[in-house]
């Protein structure tokens, strides 16, 4: 096989819905397409908000409105496909959009996981740091963040992706998913597949663990200083705000680490399309509600932008 593509394949097969009965189709659908909608809708009203009101111009919502743009494309990625799919009832994909779709999948997870990181930095900071607060987190450092993070996430997709391209596809190009994933990409490959494997489980990892546990470190250091405050209801407020952060966390580098590392040989295609449907529709989905519909002058912020469209159409 060497190390050019052989493939044999043209294009690729997503069995996506079409192995559920046809009234769980029609309900699946309808329900990514809600999914989708209320990803899209809230995300944009997020970063209209923030972008309309000079009151959160601050680093905290600077990082929020950068998540929420990362989970509108990362959805947009995968589930318009999905609906065009059981809309045109075609579900060929070809070689070069699978391995577009991959890149893109990948680019958008590993920015959703640094955007995770860097916002766990910044509340860090503010609640351990507070008096040193805007001297840390300058709009230099900010932007050096996100602009680093956009770097390192775009390398690490077009390693994986080139990786990918590289093997051979001889026969079998069903993929029992609803987007181009890597796992069951791997097990239709006729070539050895040991490097693409063993790059997921070090790279990968180091990609994706180490800002777990920096955000692990991070709560840690503000559980310990919110353990200080005196007040009852500012360490009631402060833990709330911090469990809901968490929750997302845990779900989203649970499905993903459950995912991707561990054995091929221990993944079902049922498993699979679960996990990674919790990862790239439903926690989008979750995020603006969680970091935002919970906060105080997020809720001012949606309401003035809400207001303002309501006006302008009277």
């Amino acid at each position: 096989m060497g190390g050019t593509n052989q493939s044999m394949v043209s294009e690729f097969l997503l069995l996506g819905l079409s192995r559920q009965p046809q009234q769980h189709q029609q309900l699946l659908f309808l329900l990514f397409l809600i999914m989708y909608l209320v990803t899209v809708l809230g995300n944009l009203l997020i970063i209209l908000a923030i972008g309309t009101d000079s009151h959160l111009h601050t680093p905290m919502y600077f990082f929020l409105s950068n998540l929420s743009f990362v989970d509108v494309c990362f959805s947009s990625t995968s589930v318009p496909k999905v609906l065009a799919i059981h809309i045109l009832r075609n579900q060929a994909i070809s070689f070069s959009g699978c391995f577009t779709q991959l890149y893109f999948l990948c680019a958008f997870a590993v920015m959703d996981n640094f955007l995770l990181a860097v916002m766990a930095y910044d509340r860090f900071v503010a609640i351990c740091h507070p008096l040193h607060y805007a001297t840390k987190m300058t709009h230099q450092l900010c932007a050096l963040l996100v602009v680093g993070s956009w770097v390192l996430s775009s390398l690490n997709a077009l390693l994986h992706t080139l990786l990918m391209a590289r093997l051979s596809f001889c026969a079998d190009n069903i993929i029992p998913h609803f987007f181009c994933d890597a796992t069951p990409i791997l097990k239709l490959s006729c070539s050895d597949t040991h490097l693409n494997e063993l790059m997921l489980l070090t790279e990968g990892a180091v990609i994706m663990v180490t800002p777990f546990v920096c955000i692990l470190i991070s709560y840690i250091h503000i559980t310990s200083a919110v353990l200080r405050v005196s007040s009852t209801s500012g360490r009631w407020k402060a833990f709330s705000t911090c469990s809901s952060h968490l929750a997302v966390v845990c779900l989203f580098y649970g499905t993903i680490i459950s995912l991707y590392f561990n054995p091929s040989s221990s993944h079902s295609a049922g498993s699979d399309m679960a996990a990674a449907m919790m990862y790239t529709v439903v926690t989008p989905m979750l995020n603006p509600f969680i970091y935002s519909l919970r906060n105080r002058d997020m809720k001012r912020a949606l309401r003035k932008v809400l207001t303002m469209k309501y006006l302008s159409t009277q």
